[in-house]
């Protein structure tokens, strides 16, 4: 591996001729300007995915994607309940109505992994859901709410 003064590090790796025929298919398909572009992105998800494994510490930002089968709205409120239990980590939530009968709803969320794997895992156990699939990245949202660390007081308060 060599580095330049762009902060880039080259790397040069050897694959086998149909993996590599497939990469580039891959690059063209996406529309990519090059195979380091694809080759960065697959390795940052790889990245996540695996300190989500063996730091259950660590602090990541995604998003839960959920496919389930609508039952009276039995499922959905399920599912909000779940949810509520995890008000720290979830963010948003986006839903919509597909076909025959189905949702999709979206979670954005962020918080220690485990806590993450452990929603999901939560959401899983919730009968009626068909799909579930957590992405993640260890780049984080900022702050919502920075609290205040100065004396100020409220406006309108006397000494």
């Amino acid at each position: 591996m060599s580095t330049d003064g762009t902060g880039l590090a080259r790397l040069s790796m050897s694959l086998p001729a149909d993996l590599f025929r497939q990469l580039d298919a891959m690059v063209e398909e996406r529309g990519l300007p090059s195979r380091s572009q694809l080759i960065a992105e697959l390795i940052r998800h790889a990245l996540a995915e695996h300190a989500a494994s063996i730091r259950p510490d660590e602090m990541l930002a995604g998003t839960v994607t959920i496919v389930y089968r609508a039952d009276r709205g039995r499922v959905r409120h399920q599912l909000a309940e779940t949810q509520a239990d995890y008000l720290k980590e979830v963010i948003s939530a986006q839903h919509v109505f597909l076909e025959e009968d189905q949702s999709l709803e979206v979670l954005l969320v962020q918080g220690p992994a485990i806590r993450l794997k452990d929603l999901c895992d939560a959401l899983r156990r919730v009968r009626g859901v068909q799909q579930l699939q957590l992405v993640t990245t260890t780049a984080l949202l900022p702050p919502l709410h920075e609290q205040e660390t100065s004396s100020r007081k409220p406006a309108g308060a006397t000494a």
